[in-house]
Parts: C-alpha cells; sequence; structure tokens
C-alpha cells in the first residue's frame, strides 16, 4: 500500500495543504527542488500536488534527483502536467536545471551518520558544490532560494544556554570526520550571504530539527529511525548510549509546514529555528516512547565502529524557534501522535 492511500497520511498532508501559508505566492510558480526522493521532499512534494489538486493551486514542481527509478517508486506523479523529473546529481561540477524557477530549495544532503561516515566527500559535495550550482541557477533566474541547513550548525552546547537561538556559536572540532557534516553545513550558509552580496540572490536560511516522520528511507540510520525500522519488525529498540542526550525533534509535516513559511515569509538573508519545545525529548525517553507503542521492550548495545564515527558529539542541542514561529509558523505534531501516527502508516504500508 502507498503512502497517499491512507488516510492518516492524507490527514497529515491535509495539515500542511489547509495551513495558513501565503499560498497566493506559489500560485502559477515554478519550484523546484533538489533531493526530492528523500524524507522531507517527498512529503514537500506530496503537499504541493494535493495542494494543487485540491485548490487548483497550479503550481510547478521540478524534482531533482540521482535517480529515475527512485522517484518512480517515490514520486506518483510522472504523469501530471504540473510535475517532472530531472535525473541529475547536482553536486556535480555545472548541473543546472532546465527551464526558470521562481523559487529553488536545496534539501539534497546526506543527513544520517553512516552516510557521514561511508561517504565524506559526497556529504560535503552536497551542501556546497550542490548549493553553489542552484545558487547560480537561482542568480540566472531571479528566483528565491532556500537552503535547508541543520541544528548540527550549533555545535556542541557551551554550556552557557539551554536553547540555542541563531546567533549562537558553539563547539565543532572541525579535525574529525564527522565534521564533514556540520562544517559544510556552515560554509553552505556563508555561501548564501556570499551569493546575497554579490550575485544579488535571495536567500533565506532554515536550521531544522531531528526530522522523522512517515516518508522516511529504510537506509536512514539516525537513531530515531533505527528505533522505527526495529519497532516496525517486531524487535526490541536498540539504545546505543545512555541516551541522556536531550535533543529537539520535529515531525516531517510540521518541518515542510516550516519551510513554505520561511521561504515565503522569511526576511531575505536570515536563519530561522525550526523546532518545536513540545518535542524536545532525551534520547532515553524517545526510545521508550517508540517502544510503547509498538509493544516492544527497550534494549542496550554499543555502536559499531562506522556508526560511532558518525554520531553526533551533541549532548545537549535543544532548539529555540520562537524567530520562525513569528512568521505566522506554528506546528501541529506533539512527538507522541507523530511517532505513533508515523508507525502506523509504516506499518499500513508494509514498510
Amino acid at each position: 500500500m502507498g503512502r497517499l492511500r491512507s488516510a492518516t497520511y492524507l490527514r497529515e498532508l491535509d495539515a500542511v495543504v489547509n495551513a495558513n501559508i501565503p499560498w497566493d505566492a506559489l500560485a502559477d510558480k515554478t519550484v523546484t527542488l533538489s533531493g526530492a526522493t528523500g524524507m522531507i521532499g517527498a512529503f514537500l512534494i506530496d503537499v504541493l500536488m494535493r495542494k494543487n489538486a485540491q485548490d487548483g493551486l497550479g503550481c510547478r514542481v521540478v524534482a531533482l534527483g540521482r535517480s529515475f527509478g527512485k522517484a518512480r517508486a517515490r514520486l506518483p506523479y510522472l504523469d501530471s502536467p504540473l510535475f517532472s523529473f530531472e535525473e541529475m546529481d547536482v553536486s556535480e561540477r555545472g548541473a543546472t536545471p532546465s527551464g526558470r524557477a521562481d523559487y529553488v530549495l536545496h534539501l539534497a544532503s546526506s543527513t544520517h551518520p553512516r552516510a557521514y561516515a561511508s561517504s565524506p566527500i559526497e556529504t560535503i559535495a552536497a551542501n556546497t558544490d550542490g548549493l553553489k550550482n542552484l545558487l547560480e541557477y537561482a542568480s540566472s533566474c531571479g528566483a528565491r532560494l532556500l537552503f535547508a541547513s541543520s541544528v548540527e550548525v550549533y555545535g556542541e552546547n557551551r554550556g552557557d544556554v539551554e536553547r540555542f537561538c541563531e546567533d549562537y556559536c558553539g563547539y565543532i572540532d572541525c579535525n574529525t570526520l564527522r565534521a564533514c557534516y556540520t562544517e559544510s553545513k556552515r560554509l553552505g550558509e556563508a555561501m548564501c550571504q556570499a551569493y546575497r552580496t554579490q550575485r544579488g540572490v535571495e536567500a533565506v536560511i532554515a536550521r531544522i530539527a531531528r526530522v522523522y516522520g512517515p516518508t522516511l528511507l529504510a537506509d536512514d540510520s539516525k537513531a530515531l529511525s533505527q528505533f522505527i525500522h526495529r519497532a516496525l519488525a517486531g524487535k526490541d529498540v536498540v539504545l546505543k548510549s545512555a541516551g541522556t542526550q536531550r535533543y529537539s525533534y520535529l515531525h516531517v509535516a510540521d518541518a515542510v509546514g516550516g519551510l513554505l513559511h520561511v521561504l515565503l515569509n522569511g526576511e531575505d538573508g536570515e536563519a530561522y529555528n525550526l523546532a518545536d519545545p513540545a518535542s524536545d525529548t532525551s534520547l532515553r525517553d524517545l526510545a521508550s516512547l517508540v517502544a510503547d507503542v509498538a509493544g516492544v521492550q527497550v534494549t542496550f548495545d554499543t555502536p559499531d565502529a562506522q556508526e560511532a564515527v558518525g554520531y553526533s558529539k551533541a549532548t545537549l542541542a535543544l532548539m529555540d524557534g520562537s524567530k520562525a514561529h513569528a512568521l505566522g509558523w506554528t506546528p501541529c505534531f506533539t512527538l507522541n501522535q507523530g511517532v505513533a501516527e508515523t508507525l502506523s502508516i509504516l506499518k499500513e504500508m508494509g514498510t
């Protein structure tokens, strides 16, 4: 069963489709996005195509990704005149989407520990070379660009704040393999500022909390994703640390709603945290939540060498999302509801 046949999933889409977003700004416009088959990209495309179908928005979606086969499996819109897929590695030299766009979103990135550890060069390239290509493209089109950044740009909490505001800067050890992700995201943000100043590109930045939801991929090795995969298989949830780390989490529907608010309402050159304090938790409590919903237990183990290299060293990474909330963004999903619905939808899909 595909996700679009799930009544629960459609309700999650409608939470964004019916949100107080300035949809008129997207009417008859073209949105080009990288990372189209990823967790956030797929959900965002589902939202835009559902808005087109329900309200006649007329928003054209140009999806960029490395595999046509994956797009065919993940994005059931290839026959729609308002949708097109372009197979490309956006980080390759000179990669440029065809046609013109009004809005460009760079969502393509490695976002989980095994990817950082096994493909650090590709991780850096997606966050820098891929972004450069899309900034050049946005410059040629006169398009507004959104760069999907991360809570990881804050590094480790220095112990002087409870929550990261957008002007906070914590410690990052740049001389590690794991820094391939954090430092390239930081450089990506600096590149947005450079293109704003030198090329006049309108650019906004969304720093996103740890995202979960029913569009997660089978190879996602983030802790919460592993919890969910094991729970769906009827296996005990494995916690590979004491679980005292406290992080901000965000359901993919709320992440997509936040991205649209930042894209359409955000001030040029500004960065916005996408986070909701109602979804802050410790890793231990998160493991227990998934286990309780699925009816399994929590067990403890040590990570293998590749996993350990890719793990974040941050132990307190809570974000202040009030700046994005001031744009009119209101998250809809509590952590309990979001986790329960994610498990339910993925179980329906037979994932």
